[in-house]
This record gives structure tokens, sequence and C-alpha cells, in this order.
């Protein structure tokens, strides 16, 4: 890997230009390219979030070790999670398009089955990024109910409706701020990821010299003190505190989604994948550290508390309450920043897999607005899904906790069949790799990566506790396992079902580069040829007169 080709300048651009580049893979160009490098980086660790994502996990590492689970669990993770960003960023730099993921899966499957992987894959994803904004929104509404609770000194306890009613409220207001704003959306990537780094160091230089000598903590009590309260055995509640780490450096594809948008993409998008995980880790890791030193030696004094949150817990009584609540209220400043961009990458993969004729009502998705060329029918689409999963919030907090494990699991879902097609098709896909490239540790960086989600997806399914009564089984199972199942049973459906009409991407243009030719695909070994001289060639078999989809997607 060069790393000089990290944040490329315009002026760095490959021979082909990103619209040529996106012609190749068989689409034409019809959103605006309104983001430069840094800016896609920008929204990939604007996803992560670092700050308020610690502060939404906390729930999770705390009760599962302690301090240890807090600052080792970071440090176990890290080797992973950089494995799947290294997958994901090679295939995306080979195949830059907004469909990511399905679109790969398709183009890089035996033809036998890549009707219905991309079909498990689109969906898989659909739902992974629906469930990322209902999780990020709704750890939102914990926040700004606790600044309430920390502004009265404690004396506020946010009601279960209270919450819903602010969780409503923020989610209609990122879908008006989506809706209108992508422009000033990309403009302001650059200061969203200079307040996260501010937050970040506040937190490491305010917290050791404002905290009472009672709430201080020894080394040997961070690096050293598991503490268990899950009722698993210590080794297990060890890796169920992964959800922390996995939740908060996760949407490894943020910036794929967005390489329609990106200017040169083919390496734009790739290392805004792999820089975003790597500083993510780094200033999660350090967060964690210093919340170990300074949370004070009693777990239930940081768990059970009328502010109803962990983080918020920690800088009361650390800062005390004024101070607490100004730095609390600028860490839900960044946690807004962090809804407008994961309900941004959700409407964009929304939006390509309507383009492809997946989704219901495809025809009415695959829409853009006229006077900004956005995907605004699937912001509101997205928006909508996720108003449904808050309704969890209402079956108990074991319910609407496990948005945060089914976002993993479904885009782990998402993420393990494309990377495993590439090596089990090897040889037949005609794969050619981008700028971005592993070479030969390609494929054990692959295996590693693969191995890991599918582990942890097992994980993700067992109870936060053992011997747990209706009220706590791990939701992940019902809401992720019967939505998977409804989109299986509609690919089968007889007679109106995918199988009958859903043929992977299509086409919707046809310029070969340097000329006018239209590029002709034929099918074939999942991979494709050129019928035309001058015409280039399409990843995966996608077909120019397909333009139109049966409208029994709709």
């Amino acid at each position: 890997m060069d790393l000089s080709t990290a944040f490329p300048e315009k002026e760095t651009r490959p021979k082909e230009t990103d619209e040529e580049v996106l012609a190749k893979l068989g689409y034409k160009q019809e959103l605006k390219r309104n983001f430069s490098p840094f800016e896609i980086f920008g929204v990939s660790f604007g996803v992560i979030g670092v700050v308020p994502s610690v502060a939404s996990v906390l729930f999770n590492s705390v009760p599962n070790g302690g301090p240890v689970a807090m600052v080792w669990g970071w440090i176990f993770t890290f080797p992973f999670m950089m494995c799947i960003a290294l997958g994901i960023a090679e295939l995306a730099s080979a195949n830059p398009t907004s469909g990511g993921l399905y679109y790969w899966t398709y183009s890089l499957a035996s033809p036998e089955c890549r009707n219905f992987l991309s079909w498990i894959v689109g969906y898989a994803n659909t739902i992974g990024t629906s469930t990322a904004v209902a999780s990020v929104d709704w750890a939102f509404a914990v926040q700004v109910t606790a600044a309430a609770s920390m502004g009265t000194n404690q004396r506020y306890a946010p009601t279960l409706p209270q919450t819903f009613g602010v969780y409503v409220a923020i989610i209609l207001l990122h879908g008006l701020v989506c809706t209108f704003g992508t422009r000033i959306l990309a403009r302001l990537q650059a200061l969203w990821i200079l307040l996260n780094v501010i937050l970040c160091l506040a937190i490491i230089i305010v917290l050791p010299i404002t905290t009472p000598a009672e709430y201080r903590n020894t080394a040997a009590h961070v690096f050293g003190n598991f503490t268990n309260e899950s009722g698993w055995p210590a080794g297990f509640a060890f890796i169920l505190s992964f959800l922390a780490p996995l939740w908060t450096v996760g949407g490894y594809d943020s910036s794929v989604h967005m390489s329609e948008e990106a200017a040169n993409a083919t390496s734009a998008v790739p290392w805004a994948t792999v820089w975003s995980v790597i500083s993510g880790t780094l200033l999660g890791w350090a967060i964690n550290i210093v919340l170990a030193f300074y949370m004070g030696p009693s777990l239930s004094a940081v768990l059970d508390t009328p502010i109803g949150q962990p983080m918020a817990q920690i800088f009361y009584t650390s800062i005390g309450p004024t101070g607490a609540l100004a730095l609390w209220s600028t860490i839900i400043v960044a946690q807004f920043m962090m809804g407008c961009n994961v309900l941004l990458v959700g409407s964009r993969q929304a939006f390509a897999f309507s383009r492809d004729g997946a989704l219901p009502f495809s025809r009415y998705l695959y829409r853009l607005d006229r006077r900004t060329k956005t995907p605004v029918a699937t912001v509101w689409m997205i928006v909508g899904l996720a108003l449904l999963l808050g309704l969890l919030s209402f079956a108990g907090s074991a319910a609407i906790g496990a948005v945060f494990t089914i976002v993993v699991a479904a885009n782990y879902v998402a993420y393990i069949i494309p990377l495993a097609t590439r090596f089990v098709f090897a040889g037949r896909n005609g794969f050619t790799p981008g700028p971005f490239t592993l070479g030969c540790m390609s494929l054990p960086v692959t295996a590693v990566a693969v191995t890991w989600m599918v582990f942890m997806i097992v994980i993700f399914f067992f109870p936060t506790a053992p011997g747990p009564d209706a009220q706590d089984v791990n939701y992940t199972v019902v809401v992720l396992g019967g939505t998977m199942a409804l989109v299986v049973a509609w690919y089968y459906c007889p007679v109106y079902g995918g199988v009958h009409w859903f043929r992977g991407p299509i086409a919707n243009v046809g310029v070969g580069t340097g000329s006018d030719a239209e590029v002709v695909v034929v099918e074939g070994g999942g991979g494709s040829k050129d019928v035309e001289a001058g015409s280039t060639s399409a990843v995966g078999s996608l077909r120019r007169a397909e333009l139109q989809r049966s409208e029994k997607a709709g």
C-alpha cells in the first residue's frame, strides 16, 4: 500500500475520471460529487463519533468486566476490526459505487447464486443502516434527558414516554437536515472532525485535573480490576463487552455508500475507511483509559444513577454540575452530527438498492430532488424504519438495547458474503484490484475478518445475562432473525417473489471510456467482457437492456 495516496488532492486523480469509473460499473452520474477526499474521511470518522459513541455503549462494557473490559477489550478487538476495514477497503477501491456490498456480491459470486446472495446482502445492509440510525438517535435521546437531569441537579428523572418523544423529535430533525442540507453537511465535515478531536482532548486533560481524590483509581485497578456483574462466566462476559468497540468503530462501509458523491473515489473511499478505524480506535481507547482512571471504584454508582448515563455521571462527580453540563452539551452536538452522517449514509445505500428495483416501492424511492440532487425519498424511508424500531423501547430495556447488537450483526452478514465470495469463486469472477490493494495479504486478512465476524454474530445472539425471562431475552434473534426470514420468504414467494424478477444490479448507462460507444455486456462466469472495441469492461454482469425493472418490485 502506498501511503502517499491517503487523502489525495483532486489533481492526483487517476487517468479515469470518477464519472468514467462509475460508467464502467454500469451507472450514470446522478448524485453530485460534493465531497472531497478529506470530507469523505469526515463522514466515516463522523459516523464513528468516538466520544458520543463511547458514551452510548458504556452500558455494555462496564457491567461485563469494568475497567479491564473498557481498556483491554479495545486492544483485543483492534486487529480484527482492521482486517474487516482492509477487506472492505480493497473491494471499495475496485468497485466504488453506492451499492457497494450487494453490487460486489453480485459481481463476484457464481451465476447460480449471485442473485440470491446479492438480495440477502442488500437487505442485511439496509437493516443494518436503518438500525444504526435508531441506535444512534436512541443514545442521543438518552443523552438529552441526561443533560436535563444534570441541569436540575439530578432532581429530574426522565420517563420512557418522555425519552421516546425526544427520540422522535431528533429523528425528524435529522430527516430535515439530510433533506435540505447535503452540501452544507459536506462543508462541515472538517468542523466535526475538529470537534470530535477537541472533545477527546478535553476529557483527557480535564478529568485528571478536576476529579476529587475519592474518585481516582490506581493503575492496578484500571489495568487489572475485572468486575463481572453480568452473571456469565468471566471469559464470556469479557467477550460480551466487545460490543462497545465493535459498535463504536463500526460502519466500515460508511464511505462506500458515499462513493458516487466522492472526488477520486477509488482512493479516497478505501483510505477513509482505513484511517477512520485507526483514528477512531486509538482515540476511543484513550478515552476509555481516562474514564477508567477517574470513574471511581464503585461500578454501581456509575450505572445506577438518576442521570441515567454512565459517562454523564462520571463527568458530574468529577467536574461538578456546571462544568459537566457544558462538556456534555458539546457531546450532544457531536452526537447530533453523528446521527446526520449515519442517516446520510443509510439513505445512499437504500437509494442504490432501489435503483436496482429490489426494495418495495422502488419506483418511488429511486427519485432525486430536482434542486439538490439528493435521494429525499430514501432519507424518509430510513426515518420511518427507525421510528418503528424505537417502539421496541416499550418492550423493555433489553429490547431497545438489541438495536445496538442488530447494527453490528446485520452489517456483519452484509460484510461476510462479498468478502467470502471474492475468494470462494476466485478464478471465475475476474476480480481486478483498484489502486488500494493488499496483494498477497488479501486472502489471510479476509479469512481472519470473516472468521471473526461469524464468531461475533453467534455471540450477539446470547442474552446479556443467563436464564433471562421474557422481558430480558435477546431481541437480536427475534428482530434480525425474523426480518431476514421474511426477506428470504419474499424472495421465494410464488409469482411475486424476487426469484422471478430480481436480476441484481441494472446498468443505466453505456458510455465507453474516451468514446461514445455503448457498453454491451454478456453474462458468464461471474464476470463480463466487452462486445464492442473501445468500450469499458463492467465488473459483474450488468445488462444494458434492463433499464426499467418489472413493476412487480413495487
